[in-house]
Order: C-alpha cells, then sequence, then structure tokens
C-alpha cells in the first residue's frame, strides 16, 4: 500500500513564455527521478509534442516513443478537455505509480490553471496524487513591453500611464489568473533585458502575488531543481481561494483566440523569416511556431516566434517516407487568414 502522494507540478505560463523549455530542463537534469510528463496543446497540431520528442524525451534508444511515457492533449486548453482527457491520463498514471517519482503538466499558453489544479480534489486523483507546487513562468521581455495590455501589438505611453486601460484585456486578465494562481514565479529570459526593465517586471508581478510566494530570475529556465521541486504546497487544498477574474466564467472560453494552421510547400528560410517580421507588425500575432522544409536541406527547420522575437534552428532529419512540407501556427487574435496565406505564398521556394 502506497501511502505516499506522487508530487505534481502545474508548469503554467504565458505564450513563449519558456515553459517547454523549463520542463525539458528538469527532465535533462533528473538525476535518475521517474518523472512522468503530461503536455497540453493549444489548436489540433503536437507541434509542442513533436519539440519535446525530437528532444529525445519520452523516447528510447532508438528514437521510438516509449508507450506512455508523454501524454499529449491535443484538442485545446486544459480547462476545456479536463474533464474529458485529463482524468483518463491520471487514471492510467494512478496505476503506475510504483514507477513514478514526480509528474510535470505543462498547461497550453491560454489555459487557466485553477481549473486544472482544482481536479487534484477529486477523491480518485486525491488519494493519489498531491500539487507539489503551481510554477508560473513569466515572458520578462515580453512583460517588459507591455505585450499583456489591451493591444499587445502597440503599446503606447498613454496605456502605460493608466493602468486601468490594461483591465479591459483578456490578456491581461489571463496574466493575473496564471500569477494568481502560483506558487513560484520564474522571471524568464532575464538575459534578454536590462536590469531597469527588470525591475520593473518584477514590480509588475510582485504586485499580483501574496508575500508568501517566491519569485525568481532564470535564463532559459534553467533553475536548481531543488528550487522547482519538492515545495510541499498541496495546492489543490488552497485553490478555492486564489484569485482569479474567471470564477464565475462558466463556458472559460477563449474566443478571443484564434489559432490556424497553414500548410505551405518548401519554402526559402529568409523570404519565410522577414514575411513573418512583416506579418507580425500587421496583425495582432501572439505566437508563430511550426516547422519548415527548405530546398536541398535534408533537416527540418523548427520556427518558433513570440511578438517581433523569432528563433529558428534545425531539430531533426526528414524522416524517410515523411512529406517534406512547412507547416505553421498562429495563434492571435482576429486573424486576417486571407492576408496570412497571401503573404506566405511568396516564401515559397
Amino acid at each position: 500500500m502506497h501511502t505516499t502522494k506522487i508530487p505534481a507540478t502545474v508548469i503554467t505560463g504565458f505564450l513563449g513564455s519558456g515553459k517547454t523549455t523549463l520542463l525539458r530542463h528538469i527532465l535533462n537534469n533528473a538525476q535518475g527521478r521517474r518523472i512522468a510528463v503530461i503536455v497540453n496543446e493549444f489548436g489540433e497540431l503536437g507541434i509542442d509534442g513533436d519539440i519535446l520528442k525530437a528532444c529525445g524525451i519520452g523516447c528510447d534508444e532508438s528514437g521510438n516513443e516509449k508507450e506512455g511515457q508523454l501524454y499529449e492533449l491535443a484538442n485545446g486548453c486544459m480547462c476545456c478537455t479536463v474533464q474529458e482527457e485529463f482524468f483518463p491520463v491520471m487514471k492510467q498514471l494512478a496505476e503506475r505509480r510504483a514507477d513514478i517519482d514526480a509528474l510535470l503538466i505543462e498547461t497550453s499558453g491560454l489555459a487557466l490553471p485553477k481549473p486544472l489544479v482544482q481536479a487534484f480534489q477529486w477523491p480518485e486523483i486525491a488519494g493519489v496524487f498531491t500539487v507539489d507546487a503551481v510554477v508560473t513562468v513569466v515572458d520578462t521581455p515580453a512583460a517588459a513591453a507591455g505585450q499583456f495590455a489591451a493591444n499587445p501589438q502597440a503599446v503606447d505611453a498613454q496605456r502605460r500611464a493608466d493602468p486601468n486601460l490594461d483591465h479591459e484585456s483578456p490578456l491581461h486578465e489571463l496574466f493575473e489568473d496564471q500569477l494568481g494562481a502560483a506558487d513560484l514565479v520564474v522571471l524568464n529570459k532575464t538575459d534578454l533585458v536590462d536590469a531597469a526593465a527588470l525591475a520593473q517586471v518584477e514590480h509588475l508581478v510582485r504586485a499580483e502575488l501574496p508575500p508568501e510566494v517566491k519569485v525568481v530570475q532564470a535564463s532559459e529556465g534553467r533553475l536548481p531543481l531543488d528550487v522547482l521541486l519538492g515545495l510541499h504546497r498541496a495546492a489543490e487544498a488552497t485553490i478555492d481561494q486564489r484569485p482569479s477574474h474567471h470564477d464565475h466564467d462558466e463556458d472559460h472560453d477563449h474566443d478571443e483566440f484564434d489559432s490556424l494552421v497553414i500548410d505551405l510547400p518548401e519554402v526559402q528560410r529568409e523570404p519565410l523569416l522577414a514575411v513573418l517580421a512583416e506579418l507580425v507588425k500587421a496583425q495582432a500575432i501572439l505566437r508563430v511556431k511550426g516547422f519548415a522544409a527548405l530546398p536541398g536541406k535534408p533537416m527540418r527547420l523548427l520556427v518558433q516566434g513570440v511578438g517581433s522575437r523569432f528563433d529558428h534552428h534545425f531539430d531533426r532529419p526528414w524522416q524517410e517516407g515523411e512529406a517534406r512540407r512547412t507547416r505553421l501556427v498562429f495563434i492571435g487574435q482576429e486573424l486576417d487568414e486571407a492576408a496570412l496565406r497571401a503573404a506566405l505564398a511568396a516564401a515559397a521556394a
């Protein structure tokens, strides 16, 4: 009979804040801990799952996915799918509790963490798991640039001077909800801002938090595991008292956000990046992620963008029989699909 509950760490945070990087850091430094992972997606495409698999997470030495190592909840926000998908996955993990030392759950960037943590109050889950901590990851450069204000594409001096305007924004409410649920806040990407911007973001974040919640700084999610795990907060016991803008919002829908998947043939790298840079100026695009096929290149190019910042690198070879194609997911508000497709067509090889 097992009397010790399995500690679960819920990693939440906004689009592109670095949750997957933090997750990868924990798994790469597990030091023998047997960690199960649940990854939640926004949109219908498991691109983040692809990224994780490409890093060797959940794969055996030959690169084949090991059954039960990586659970992808692929159809939307955790708060929308929690009753449909989360419960059976947790039951499967409970049956394998002797094989698991810890559980990591990465929420989608648009998920409300509170309903997920409340699910740990269900009797079938409460007997096996406890929420060790909710870790909220903050994209420090994005917060410094006012990305969580009402209009993330054009934050002007007047808006920054009037904090009341920010509260009209679903982004700002979501940001506050993610902080309100936190046991630990990680200010990530601190290497990309100066001391003044870092102090500004710390002040902004601290204003949303009770004094017992620690705020730590990180670059690429690199923190000692003792800081991230073993907090013993049993968050499911106190989550109902934590503030949220959506406590009385029954449907928790995220209609404010669009997710568009665009498939293309092979593309040229520089024209593609140039087009993406123009598109994020022209439309309210919060996040771009996906992969591209480049002519004559044996490897797939992974592309990720947050605001106007884009990262790209080759992540893995194209596999035999795999269609060499480009697939991009755009997440934003009131996206003009026709304009996106027309602009991207110019980057086709």
